[in-house]
């Protein structure tokens, strides 16, 4: 069970946002928003060349690059966390490289990232980026309180 929790939760984060990115190309244009709570919350269609908050705007092989480096290395850090028998760090980071596969697929098969999700003034988003974020977020809490021991002895 333990091996396959890694490609279920990596095919479940691709899977939802490329259906969510499919809803929003199929029903809106480009810039079209749909309020979800007040002026707060919004679908917002917005096609993103670059990445993070649009770095590196409209330079394809800068975000190729960044996003191949990302998922690599967390593919790498999940089987040695895994091979070490930790189940919880390797499940996050397999979110955060599921995350960054989902908004590749998007890049190399339409040149853009399609994001949707705006919340006020912050960057639009999608659920890759969800993925992403929490993955990374969640494992640094947990990396800190698991290895804080180890910084006392040395």
């Amino acid at each position: 069970m333990k091996k396959i929790i890694y490609p279920l939760i990596a095919v479940a984060v691709i899977a939802l946002d490329q259906f969510t990115k499919y809803l929003v190309r199929a029903n809106m244009q480009p810039g079209d928003r749909i309020p979800v709570i007040g002026d707060w919350m919004s679908i917002y269609y917005v096609q993103n060349t670059g990445t993070a908050f649009s770095m590196f705007s409209g330079n394809r092989f800068v975000t190729v690059f960044l996003t191949s480096a990302l998922i690599i290395f967390c593919i790498l850090f999940i089987i040695k966390e895994a091979r070490a028998g930790q189940m919880l760090v390797p499940a996050l980071f397999t979110f955060v490289a599921a995350g960054g596969a989902s908004n590749m697929i998007d890049r190399l098969m339409l040149g853009y990232v399609t994001d949707m999700i705006s919340c006020g003034s912050f960057a639009v988003f999608n659920v890759a980026d969800i993925g992403v974020t929490c993955g990374c977020v969640l494992a640094m809490i947990v990396l800190i309180i698991l290895y804080k021991d180890e910084d006392k002895e040395a």
